[in-house]
């Protein structure tokens, strides 16, 4: 945590003199405006070490050729108003490369921010690397050529969790909760859309939006799922709001199952526990427990270094694609760089991964994974040492998730 912070006041502490020097010396540096304070900054600072601990990697083995990738934290409190303000403040620095994905709340203001700015502002275009805020709207409607998103968006995940669900027989009535904004209302919208595509029987039994990082108590919530005699629970949760609703499942001993979106991320693991098992259900792009050798290594590595889980992988997407993007620019010159991005392929893992240039929505499988003991063999790896960790029930190719996109996209 004091290393994190450390780096954070460096980074506001940067001028944008020094900005420009490592445009020089072929260095470019990534704004990366997440939380790293308040109650999502366990995440916050889980992404920003995977960003580091990556880009040292990257930066050893020369992905980029010549150049190098630099992460530099600033605190957005995961605000709006202050994601907006400090955007200001990292383009008066001189970054032309901004990451950010937790909510996409703060990332919709940034496209249009962003898309003001380089209108405004030619020659200083800001590009957006989005590796975690995945409303639809952002590769459709708002679609941007400055916006890549590196994570699979939430109506990618909902087709293959609702395909998943949809051969359990078992499966008779779901309940619905998330957090009341643009991700759990679009997590909502599809899961009523595509179970009355896949399985009509299917009955919603409730649905509840809550707000955001402000519920102590999920008890009351918890009451209502067990009243409606849910089966199975959906929710696009995550942080703090995820980790409670799940204590308080368990503290009621409600009996559904969970398919979630973000059960590996900090925090969950401990607060499921062993009363998970069985009942928790994550649909996901990755987990230490896919056979990959490279996966493996990564999350040994990184668990040995910060004490913590390798859990942010769309951290690897985004470096790998942006390494390649630059490499062939042969350039840091963001412009350049966007348009090299737009038909970046990767190794993901041992799956072939792709930004699409129709929409800048990263193409990529997609697994169902159940949450159980270690047992030696598929699951090896265990999160925040609960001695439980993610099996793999259903690998999803890329092209069954992927989704039409309305995107009309104006290029520069």
């Amino acid at each position: 945590m004091q290393k994190i912070f450390f780096a954070f006041v460096l980074s506001l502490a940067a001028s944008s003199h020094f900005a420009h020097a490592d445009t020089i010396n072929n260095t470019i540096k990534i704004a990366v405006i997440d939380p790293m304070s308040g109650p999502f900054a366990p995440i916050g600072h889980n992404t920003f070490n995977s960003f580091t601990y990556l880009a040292e990697r990257a930066n050893a083995e020369k992905w980029a050729g010549e150049h190098r990738l630099v992460f530099d934290a600033f605190d957005n409190k995961a605000g709006v108003q202050e994601s907006l303000s400090l955007l200001q403040t990292v383009i008066d620095k001189g970054y032309r490369f901004v990451a950010q994905g937790t909510g996409s709340a703060v990332g919709l203001a940034l496209i249009d921010a962003i898309n003001k700015h380089n209108q405004r502002n030619p020659g200083k275009e800001i590009v957006y690397l989005n590796h975690g805020s995945i409303d639809p709207d952002m590769t459709n409607s708002k679609c941007s050529f400055w916006h890549f998103r590196f994570d699979a968006n939430s109506d990618m995940k909902m087709e293959a969790l609702s395909s998943f669900m949809a051969t359990d027989k078992k499966i008779k009535k779901v309940y619905l909760i998330g957090q009341n904004y643009s991700h759990g209302q679009q997590v909502a919208r599809a899961a009523k859309s595509y179970l009355a595509r896949k399985r009509p029987d299917v009955q919603i039994v409730g649905e509840d939006l809550h707000p955001l990082a402000t519920v102590k108590d999920f008890a009351p919530y918890i009451s209502k799922i067990k009243a409606s005699g849910a089966d199975s629970v959906i929710t696009g949760n995550w942080g703090t709001d995820l980790a409670l609703l799940i204590k308080a499942a368990k503290e009621a001993g409600l009996g559904a199952n969970f398919y979630t979106y973000y059960a590996s991320s900090t925090g969950v693991p401990t607060a499921m526990g062993a009363a998970g098992i069985d009942k928790v259900k994550l649909i996901g792009y990755w987990h230490p427990n896919n056979a990959s050798a490279l996966g493996a290594q990564l999350t040994k590595g990184f668990k040995e270094k910060y004490k913590d889980d390798l859990s942010s992988v769309s951290t690897y997407s985004l470096i790998a694609s942006l390494s390649k993007a630059v490499k062939k620019a042969g350039t840091i010159d963001s412009v350049k760089v966007a348009f090299a991005l737009e038909d970046t392929q990767i190794d993901f893992f041992g799956n072939p991964a792709s930004m699409r240039k129709s929409d800048h929505q990263f193409q990529q499988s997609l697994y169902l994974s159940n949450w159980v003991k270690l047992n030696g063999k598929d699951v090896l790896f265990d999160q925040e040492n609960t001695g439980m960790g993610w099996q793999t029930l259903q690998k999803i190719d890329a092209f069954v998730a992927a989704q039409p996109t309305s995107c009309q996209m104006k290029r520069p």
